[in-house]
């Protein structure tokens, strides 16, 4: 991604198609997904915790593969933000896409109606994965993983609406805040985690350190 110069900070919003439904249908208001991903959630958590057999998953194995859902999706997370959304395109076409995808949000990153994924992309993904989880670890053990994915998934969603709107003064919800807004305003080219930076420390894509104000007047 080009780096810009000035992005919009007020809550406004661009025309991304010239059809008017489609440009209607690009922006989502932050509660549609937890109208669409709380009732499936909650029914994969009674599977997992009233109809998968102790003899086939334990307890522990539960806990285990829910721990593994929740990692597929921050890896996911890392993966599609670095790579497909901050893909420097050459095309006219390619330019077009990443607009589409993520572009817009770097340009009005304040757009309220722009903060989560719009349903013409969350559930299509969210089919793939659960066949995906089906096919590698069966219809038994599939249960805890997928809920630990869909539950990354809408804690990044709510998470991503909430840095960019309110200042929560928890530990956590500051870090991934600064973490987040100097992804925006420093530097797009780090920074790609968002509901933990140990990607970023895996790939060492964490933005650098800022030096202090003491070193810069001295190499000044």
């Amino acid at each position: 991604m080009s780096k810009k110069l000035f992005v919009h900070v007020k809550d406004e919003s661009a025309r991304m198609f010239k059809n008017d439904t489609l440009n209607a249908l690009s922006k989502v208001h932050y509660t549609v997904p937890l109208y669409l991903y709380i009732p499936p959630i909650l029914y994969f958590l009674y599977v997992t915790i009233f109809q998968t057999p102790v003899e086939q998953v334990s307890v522990l194995g539960r806990i285990g593969l829910w721990f593994a859902g929740v990692f597929t999706w921050s890896f996911f997370e890392y993966g599609v933000h670095r790579f497909i959304f901050h893909y420097h395109a050459s095309s006219e076409i390619g330019k077009r896409f990443h607009f589409l995808s993520h572009g817009v949000h770097h340009d009005y990153p304040q757009d309220s109606t722009r903060l989560v994924m719009p349903p013409s992309v969350s559930l299509p993904l969210a089919v793939l994965f659960f066949f995906a989880f089906t096919a590698i670890l069966g219809p038994v053990m599939m249960a805890p993983a997928y809920v630990g994915f869909l539950m990354g998934y809408l804690v990044y969603d709510m998470s991503h609406y909430a840095v960019h709107h309110f200042n929560w003064k928890t530990a956590y919800f500051q870090r991934i805040k600064k973490h987040h807004m100097d992804h925006h305003f420093r530097d797009p080219d780090y920074g790609f985690g968002f509901t933990s930076d140990i990607w970023d420390k895996v790939f060492n894509t964490n933005l650098p350190v800022k030096p202090k104000a003491s070193q810069e007047k001295g190499n000044a």
